[in-house]
C-alpha cells in the first residue's frame, strides 16, 4: 500500500499537536515577524503626516549619516569589546563555579553555596546601579570615604572614561556567572560517575580528574554556550549600560553601545530613521557573525555545531 505523503496528510495525521503549537506560532508571527515590517524605515525620511510606508524613500543616507556623524564606528566597537570581555569573563568564572561546586563535600553546603552564588541574579540592574552609584559617588560613595578616613584625596570616577569597562565588566560578571554555572553544573553532573572512580584508582588527584575527565566532558556544552552567546556579541545589555552609566557625557566615547545609543536618539532628536538603520545594522551583523563562527566550528568540530 502506497504511503500518503504531503502537508494536507502530515496536518490531518498530526492535528492535535498542530492545534496545540497554533497559539504559540502565532504569537511568534504577531510579535517578531510582523513588526520587521518598519525595518523599512531605515531607508526613509520618516514624517509622522505620512506614516511608515508614506514617507519619501531616503536611500542609504540613514546608515550614511550614522557613520559619518562619528558614531557608528565608536558604538560597534564598544558594543563588541565590552559583549567579547563580559562572555569570556563570565563563562570562565561559570565554568570555575560550577567545578568547584561539584567537588564541594556535603550536599547541604553545595546548595548553599549555589543558591549564594545565584542570588544576584535576581537583583534588578536598577538596584545595581544604585550599588555603583554609592560606591563611586564622589561626595558620599564608599570608596572617597574611605580614602578620606586614609587622609587621601578623593577620586571623581565618573570623570574617568578608562574606569568604567572594569567596573562594567565586574558587575557584569557578578551577576551573571551564577546563573551561567547552572547549565554547567548539570552538565558536570551528567559525567558517569565511573570515570571518576576509574580515576580515583589510578591514583589520580582532584586536579587531574578536572582536567582529564571534568573539562573534556563539558566541552560541547561550553561551545554550544559560546555559540549562543555569540549571536548577541553586538547586542549591548541596555538596562546594564543605561542604570550604571546614566546620560553622563563625560563616558559616552568609553560605554556608548548600540543600545544606548538608539534610546538617546530617539530621545534628542527623535531620528528615527537613523536609529532604525542603526538597530538594522546590529542585528545585520549579529547574524554574520553566528554564522561565521558556526562554519568555523564545524569545520572543526562538526558535531559541536549549531546547524
Amino acid at each position: 500500500m502506497k504511503n500518503k505523503t504531503g502537508l494536507l496528510n502530515e496536518l490531518k495525521t498530526n492535528r492535535s499537536l498542530f492545534i496545540m503549537i497554533a497559539p504559540a506560532v502565532f504569537l511568534v508571527v504577531l510579535l517578531q515577524y510582523v513588526p520587521m515590517a518598519g525595518l523599512v524605515l531605515a531607508f526613509k525620511n520618516y514624517r509622522y503626516d505620512r506614516g511608515v510606508f508614506g514617507s519619501a524613500w531616503h536611500g542609504f543616507e540613514n546608515f550614511r549619516f550614522l557613520f559619518v556623524s562619528g558614531s557608528g564606528l565608536t558604538i560597534t566597537r564598544n558594543t563588541f569589546l565590552y559583549n567579547l570581555i563580559n562572555l569570556i569573563t563570565s563563562q570562565f568564572l561559570a565554568i570555575v563555579i560550577a567545578i568547584i561546586i561539584s567537588e564541594m563535600p556535603g550536599r547541604k553546603y553545595k546548595k548553599f553555596c549555589q543558591s549564594v552564588i545565584f542570588l544576584p541574579y535576581f537583583i534588578s540592574w536598577v538596584i545595581v546601579g544604585t550599588f555603583v552609584f554609592n560606591i563611586f559617588n564622589y561626595e558620599t560613595g564608599v570608596l572617597n570615604s574611605i580614602l578620606k578616613s586614609l587622609k587621601s584625596e578623593p577620586i571623581n570616577v565618573y570623570s574617568m572614561p578608562m574606569a568604567w569597562p572594569f567596573i562594567i565588566c565586574a558587575f557584569n560578571s557578578w551577576k551573571w556567572c551564577g546563573y551561567n554555572s547552572i547549565i554547567y553544573i548539570a552538565a558536570i553532573t551528567a559525567i558517569d560517575p565511573e570515570c571518576f572512580e576509574a580515576a580515583d584508582i589510578d591514583g589520580a588527584n582532584i586536579f587531574q580528574k578536572i582536567r582529564y575527565i571534568t573539562i573534556p566532558s563539558i566541552r560541547p556544552t561550553v561551545i554550544i554556550m559560546l555559540l549562543l552567546q555569540v549571536g548577541r556579541i553586538l547586542r549591548g545589555d541596555f538596562e546594564m549600560f543605561y542604570q550604571i552609566v546614566g546620560n553622563n557625557g563625560q563616558l559616552y566615547n568609553a560605554t556608548d553601545v548600540i543600545d544606548t545609543f538608539v534610546f538617546r536618539s530617539l530621545l534628542s532628536n527623535n531620528n528615527i530613521g537613523m536609529t532604525t538603520a542603526a538597530t538594522m545594522y546590529q542585528s545585520v551583523l549579529c547574524f554574520i557573525i553566528i554564522m561565521v563562527v558556526n562554519h568555523i566550528v564545524k569545520k572543526i568540530e562538526y558535531d559541536y555545531s549549531l546547524f
